[in-house]
């Protein structure tokens, strides 16, 4: 595992929710990680104590996490160190309650 790798895993593992994005909270800079934000406080996710991760301030990161999950897109949210999807998978998983189930479980 190179250091990228490590770098990102000990990120995913430190915080409970950790959201690798476009952008900033206050100012997601895609459509898809503003609609990841508004899903996450939606299950009642404090957006001031989430844990986001702008890809477009490290390159390296931003290739690191497409190969570290597996999954070609940003945004990536992770809960409790597990890779749970992109904003599609979000969406249909709030839609149908799972969602706030593995962020409040």
């Amino acid at each position: 595992m190179d250091s990228i790798q490590q770098d990102i895993d000990q990120l995913v593992k430190s915080h409970d929710i950790v959201l690798f994005m476009k952008g900033s909270a206050s100012f997601p800079m895609c459509g898809f990680s503003g609609r990841a934000i508004q899903i996450l406080k939606a299950c009642g996710v404090d957006t001031k104590t989430l844990k986001t991760i702008n890809v477009l301030e490290d390159d390296g990161i931003r290739q690191g996490i497409k190969e570290y999950s597996q999954w070609p897109t940003i945004p990536q949210l992770y809960v409790k160190g597990e890779f749970v999807g992109g904003s599609d998978i979000m969406m249909e998983m709030y839609e149908s309650g799972e969602l706030q189930q593995v962020i409040n479980g």
